[in-house]
């Protein structure tokens, strides 16, 4: 099998060297994070020059265990980024065949078929994003469940958008494994911390192959400080919410079709995204396009109405 192009939003780096321009003057679209992040606390000093404590450990995972409501039977173990985590999905159990519903998030099938696993529709080990990228699908319990899976993986990165969908219950079952994450709704990607939320047996694996100190003290602190401030998290829903319709109306108003996404992104249809994805380059705006489609562009969510009109007066243009 090829190798699976691991192909990401971001890179900033390089657009500017294809199309000039600095930093400061790109409006950076092409990631599904959020462009307001949780504002970063002060971190006590003696974080940066101890190893991280095991009782800022437990203040994290007690904060994370309230603010997604996970099962009291199940067990939390964090990890720098979610990417982290799916790196060692692979090694958890002796299987050689993977279900994941593409396109999604490409670093499943890489990791998988990396390891030599075999792609199919049906397999032992079943993978959903949830809701997933670059979609936004979101699956019912009973899609999830009507397989009898022997490791089924739930990767919950954008679910902290709509709650209300979450299936972190299903960690209370043997074999699940949901995934969390502080980079996409918080917006703090470069914090890379993410967690694997799973019964004992389970979630003792992958701490074993994650070693110890596998978070940083800063990070412990940080996101103990983020999960315990549910007013940024409910008027941080209510804003995304409110700008993901104007980002709507926007591109509507544009001639594309709004096809999915979450009120982190929105997946768009246009007639040559590579047109589309190059003009608005031309103007230091940076979209994510796909390798498996000529006709999809996802749109991250602008920071404010400034950066929303630059990007009508940019497709008006188009």
């Amino acid at each position: 099998m090829a190798p699976i192009i691991r192909d990401h939003g971001g890179n900033l780096d390089k657009a500017m060297r294809q199309f000039g321009g600095q930093r400061h003057n790109w409006l950076d679209l092409s990631t599904g994070i959020n462009p307001n992040p949780y504002h970063m606390p002060e971190i006590p000093n003696h974080f940066w020059h101890v190893l991280p404590d095991a009782q800022s450990q437990a203040d994290l995972l007690a904060a994370a265990r309230k603010f997604w409501a996970i099962p009291d039977e199940a067990k939390i173990i964090p990890a720098s980024g979610v990417s982290a985590i799916i790196a060692l999905l692979p090694s958890l159990g002796d299987f050689s065949q993977v279900s994941i519903l593409n396109p999604t998030y490409n670093e499943f099938s890489a990791s998988f078929t990396g390891h030599d696993y075999t792609l199919k529709n049906t397999a032992p080990v079943q993978v959903r994003v949830h809701p997933n990228n670059p979609d936004g699908r979101v699956f019912t319990r009973a899609e999830i469940e009507t397989q009898h899976d022997q490791l089924t993986i739930i990767d919950e990165s954008f679910c902290d958008t709509c709650p209300e969908n979450s299936l972190i219950d299903l960690a209370a079952n043997p074999d699940h494994i949901i995934l969390k994450g502080m980079g996409k709704f918080w917006g703090l990607a470069g914090l890379r911390l993410g967690f694997a939320i799973a019964m004992p047996e389970l979630a003792d694996k992958i701490s074993q192959r994650l070693g110890p100190w596998s978070i940083s003290g800063p990070a412990q602190f940080i996101g103990q400080n983020a999960l315990t401030n549910l007013q940024w998290a409910k008027d941080t829903r209510t804003q995304l919410a409110h700008m993901a319709n104007q980002l709507d109306t926007i591109l509507i108003q544009n001639k594309l079709s709004i096809i999915g996404g979450t009120t982190l992104f929105r997946l768009a249809h246009t007639h040559d995204a590579k047109s589309l994805h190059q003009h608005l380059c031309e103007h230091h705006i940076l979209t994510r396009i796909f390798p498996y489609s000529d006709n999809w562009v996802r749109f991250g969510l602008p920071a404010n109405d400034t950066d929303l009109t630059r990007l009508n007066d940019a497709l008006e243009l188009y």
